[in-house]
């Protein structure tokens, strides 16, 4: 019978490919790190054989004889050696547009982020949508959400979209709500928000759910587009370090669009993709079951559901109301019992269920939720996740060890929310935010990422960011709330051995031992020997997966 993932697929042609065998390779004048049961281990060598590693040498052992002819030696030059870095959360098809669209992140003010997107458009003049992302009104200094006519003044005629930093709030010209017919009539849908004037007139931003009026207008992409635009995404955040990706929330046509990648030998690093609960096909998707294609590549078997908002744009959902907005709470992006139905309907699929909860109402939600669905499916082994788990009530912190659910978190996003949390959540509530030293000391297991392309996709960034909870400008002084830190080796296994947990792989990447995967990266600088607020400075020169050179 054929399943949904078949029906997916594009028409291609499909080689089976087995490995030859072949000799063993040695990578040894090297500093090589691994974390093995939470203990840093120390190594000089690597020896691998095909995809697999076959033996570490640490100080006490003997390197074989470069004259033994079954062993190829390369030569490590003094660099040091880590495993293949894993980033549990973040947005491959975005990221790669973003590269190919405007970007914004470094606006200064409202009419600045115009001139860019200007600026861009002059250089990608056949367009019919001009695109981009990542402006960030707190950042400017009127704080305000930008407006239509400032965008109207230089693009009258064509339609333009742009993206806030955090994903969850759109900016729009009149030319493209023309297209979408929004107008001061135009309904908020259920867990989104259509900004208005003191008339009533939309502005021209739109919140979470709302952003749809909007997006369902622009043209979407062939399978074909997007497969040219995963590779692109994927080649780069190879040239990063990244050895592996968990891809939060992607559509059926995107699942095929990898499919057919994988299938022609096309995908350089790992991809763990999660089904967006949004999905057209959603239910034929968790009627088929969990995915796994022979190469190893891909894996299709877990589910993102959105809960609420973020919390720069005011839309995660606060139990009290937001500290600089009274009267507001955030967005519920679904009803409570419609989430939980999305929830038990996944976990009885057999799918691991990733959740993104930012407030700490949307948090304890989905947190009673798996408390009693875990139970009911007898899914405590799929190690279901909340993604972020960013504002936490204290007393919701310890269920996630007592249930198995990983906290799946990004390290920069306290080094970019320092500006703005405390004025969204207080001085009581930030005890319970971006709370990565308590949910350790409770037994919790982090699994790290960047939510790229809100944030860099870089590894070391978020390496640096979780060591010293400072920015690239090691501001502030002491560090941000420090007393959260993680230490280095802690950091390493959260984007490491924690993340490969966090994908049901550890048995196969995320270590450096005998009988995992050769996953592994070359760096220039020794980031155990160097100063922790240098960290993000760090440049990869060589990237591994499968005991081949993919960077």
């Amino acid at each position: 019978m054929i399943n949904i993932y078949q029906k997916l697929l594009i028409t291609c042609v499909c080689l089976a490919s087995f490995p030859a065998l072949s000799q063993s390779q040695l990578i040894s004048n090297i500093h090589g790190y691994t974390v093995q049961d939470n203990r840093l281990v120390q190594f000089r060598a690597l020896q691998f054989n095909g995809d697999t590693i076959e033996k570490i040498y640490t100080e006490q052992d003997n390197l074989p004889y470069k004259t033994e002819a079954n062993i190829n030696h390369i030569d490590g030059k003094g660099r040091t050696l880590l495993p293949g870095l894993i980033d549990a959360h973040g947005h491959v098809l975005s990221y790669g547009l973003s590269l190919m669209r405007a970007q914004l992140r470094d606006s200064d003010s409202e009419e600045h982020a115009v001139s860019l997107v200007d600026k861009f458009r002059q250089q990608q003049s056949s367009l019919d949508w001009v695109q981009g992302r990542g402006w960030n009104q707190v950042l400017w200094p009127s704080k305000q959400f930008p407006t239509a006519a400032s965008l109207d003044k230089v693009f009258p005629n064509t339609p333009v979209w742009l993206v806030r930093i955090d994903g969850h709030a759109g900016w729009a010209n009149s030319a493209a709500m023309k297209i979408a017919g929004v107008n001061a009539s135009s309904k908020s849908p259920s867990g989104g928000e259509i900004i208005r004037d003191s008339n009533g007139e939309p502005t021209g931003v739109f919140i979470d759910n709302a952003m749809s009026l909007i997006t369902s207008n622009i043209p979407k992409l062939s399978i074909d587009e997007q497969q040219a635009v995963l590779e692109t995404a994927l080649t780069s955040l190879a040239q990063l370090g990244l050895t592996s990706v968990h891809d939060a929330g992607i559509q059926s046509d995107t699942i095929a669009a990898y499919q057919a990648l994988d299938l022609r030998s096309k995908m350089p690093i790992r991809v763990y993709a999660m089904v967006d609960a949004e999905d057209p096909k959603f239910d034929e998707i968790m009627a088929a079951g969990p995915y796994r294609i022979n190469t190893d590549k891909l894996r299709v078997s877990s589910v993102k559901i959105s809960a609420d908002g973020a919390l720069g744009s005011r839309g995660a959902a606060l139990i009290e109301d937001y500290s600089d907005l009274k009267g507001h709470k955030g967005l519920l992006l679904y009803s409570n019992k419609t989430l939980g139905e999305t929830i038990e309907k996944a976990m009885e699929a057999g799918f691991q269920v990733n959740t993104h909860a930012i407030g700490d109402h949307a948090n304890q939600m989905v947190l009673d939720h798996y408390q009693s669905l875990i139970a009911t499916s007898k899914s405590r082994h799929l190690r279901h996740r909340i993604e972020h788990a960013q504002v936490l009530q204290l007393s919701d912190i310890s269920r996630f060890a007592e249930l198995n659910v990983i906290a799946s978190m990004q390290a920069t996003h306290a080094t970019s929310d320092k500006n703005m949390a405390v004025d969204r959540v207080g001085n009581a509530r930030i005890e319970g935010a971006y709370a990565w030293r308590k949910l350790i000391n409770a037994g919790a297991v982090i699994a790290a990422g960047s939510d790229f392309p809100i944030e860099s996709p870089n590894p070391f960034y978020g390496l640096h960011a979780s060591v010293t909870r400072q920015d690239h400008d090691n501001q502030p002084l002491d560090g941000w709330y420090r007393k959260e830190s993680m230490t280095l080796t802690e950091a390493l296994a959260s984007f490491t051995s924690h993340a490969a947990f966090a994908a049901h792989q550890d048995k196969e990447i995320g270590q450096l031992v005998p009988g995992m995967k050769a996953d592994f990266i070359l760096v220039e600088s020794d980031i155990f020997s160097m100063p922790a607020e240098d960290i993000w400075k760090t440049k990869v020169s060589e990237t591994w997966v499968n005991g081949q050179r993919v960077y």
